[in-house]
């Protein structure tokens, strides 16, 4: 029988940390792109008109995304040494924490990260928001470790 008055409530999204190797890149508002897909082929038998068979290929990873409030040059100094030829490869960790914030619940590796876009503020003299910079990271492969 099912325990009455037990809830398990589901993680929340807002508790979160996101650590590139041995950048010191501060705290994030966002982070996109925790997603994987499986390429399907669609392979039509001859005489069978029924449906169609679907076979998995391969597994592709979209491109993580991180927002934040422009804090220092970290994150665009590496996007730069890849503009310079320079390619440099560090893996990102994300975090997601329970709703204490004291308990890692969850835990991903982008193994391989390279910065492939860069976006930066978008600046306006009437409002009052914080300047956010956008880095889009692809990697090669995500692995959920906890």
């Amino acid at each position: 029988m099912a325990e009455t008055g037990k809830r398990l409530d589901p993680f929340p999204a807002f508790r979160f940390l996101v650590t590139i190797d041995d950048v010191p890149v501060g705290g994030f508002s966002e982070c996109t792109g925790l997603q994987l897909d499986f390429e399907i082929h669609d392979f039509i038998e001859g005489g069978l008109n029924t449906h169609t068979h679907k076979f998995p290929t391969r597994n592709k990873q979209t491109n993580l995304v991180l927002k934040r409030g422009i804090i220092g040059r970290e994150l665009w100094q590496w996007y730069w040494q890849m503009v310079r030829g320079e390619v440099i490869l560090r893996n990102v960790t994300i975090e997601l924490f329970d709703h204490n914030g004291s308990t890692k619940m969850a835990e991903w590796e982008c193994e391989r990260g390279m910065p492939a876009r860069w976006i930066g503020p978008q600046l306006n003299a009437t409002q009052n928001s914080v300047a956010t910079e956008t880095l889009e990271i692809a990697h090669h492969g995500l692995n959920q470790i906890v």
